[in-house]
């Protein structure tokens, strides 16, 4: 449905856009009678923050069995204990997944298989990076690698598993995926022409909110992309936006003056979301929203517009661009054969 709100993402980029959804649009909370009983759930980066939070809303709907994918096992422990006290009838498994490797994203798709039923899966791991780190199992950008090439692999990767637990009786509810995206994706720098992906990875351009943005675009231009080639009855995929929130780490050590950082944190706090509004939003889009948002962007409670750029002949041809770079660049996974098998 994105597809169709060219109109209004002139206004959502817009500053005064920002400050109408942070002041003016208020949390909707969850239909009465909404439950989630005897449905699993996956949630990556989990153990804190907006993942946290989230997963604390789906075990508040009912959740059966929560797993939580983070990276540190001692701090998931912990994240999960706080949880089975407040949801001691609900089952919480805690499995490692780190971002920065893809065999180990690999090996957390594999496990899942192993669950008898997936019906949501949240892709919320990500991060924000200060200097130009680069990973070195893959050679890539850290911001770029996390918030965009690994987040992708574990999405393709988990298709055909959502698709294969799917339950004959879930016609109308079938397996959501949800990436959690941002905002920040309506001022993201332009991409240049030519091959996409390797801009990401010039130390020289390097500039901590200008990678950020950039790489939750690239997520808006494959998901979009991605909802053309997935039947949404097999799985539903979206991107989700929580908003600009406070509370969180986002922004942290980005500022490095004391004039710079006193005003950040006084621009956060009064316009910053709570996490506990911020998670509702991202809730929202796999236990509200269904078919209508195949392929779109989930935001403020309701279905949002791409940037603008997306609808412009010159973005179209950066989505075609970036989608035959993902797939080629994660072709080692059998990125391509999945979709293709997804699409039979």
């Amino acid at each position: 449905m994105s597809q169709h709100l060219e109109s209004e993402a002139t206004f959502e980029g817009h500053f005064i856009g920002f400050l109408y959804r942070q002041w003016l649009i208020h949390r909707k909370p969850i239909p009465k009678g909404t439950t989630i009983s005897g449905q699993t759930a996956i949630v990556t980066g989990s153990n804190s923050g907006l993942g946290f939070e989230a997963a604390r809303q789906l075990l508040q709907l009912g959740l059966a069995h929560l797993v939580m994918g983070v990276r540190s096992q001692a701090r998931g422990n912990a994240a999960a204990d706080k949880l089975r006290k407040e949801f001691p009838d609900s089952t919480i498994s805690v499995w490692l997944v780190d971002m920065e490797s893809y065999d180990s994203i690999t090996a957390f798709a594999k496990k899942c298989e192993t669950l008898p039923r997936i019906d949501i899966a949240i892709l919320n791991a990500g991060l924000r990076c200060d200097n130009f780190t680069v990973v070195e199992a893959t050679g890539h950008e850290k911001t770029f690698q996390v918030n965009y090439l690994s987040t992708i692999l574990l999405a393709i990767l988990l298709l055909p598993v959502l698709k294969s637990k799917k339950l004959s009786s879930s016609s109308l509810f079938p397996p959501r995926l949800s990436i959690v995206t941002s905002d920040t994706s309506y001022w993201a720098d332009p991409l240049e022409a030519g091959p996409v992906l390797p801009q990401f990875d010039i130390p020289e351009e390097f500039k901590s909110m200008r990678s950020y943005p950039r790489s939750k675009l690239l997520q808006l231009y494959f998901i979009s992309k991605l909802g053309e080639h997935i039947k949404a009855d097999d799985v539903i995929v979206n991107a989700s936006n929580p908003g600009f929130c406070r509370g969180t780490q986002f922004g942290d050590g980005a500022v490095k003056s004391f004039i710079s950082a006193l005003t950040f944190w006084i621009f956060q706090n009064l316009n910053g979301r709570t996490v506990e509004n911020g998670a509702s939003a991202v809730v929202d889009g796999v236990v509200t929203k269904g078919k209508e948002s195949h392929g779109s962007y989930v935001s403020d409670w309701g279905i949002r517009p791409y940037p603008k750029v997306v609808y412009t002949k010159e973005g179209q041809e950066i989505r075609e661009r970036v989608w035959e770079e993902t797939l080629e660049e994660l072709n080692f996974a059998g990125a391509s054969r999945i979709i293709e098998e997804m699409k039979r």
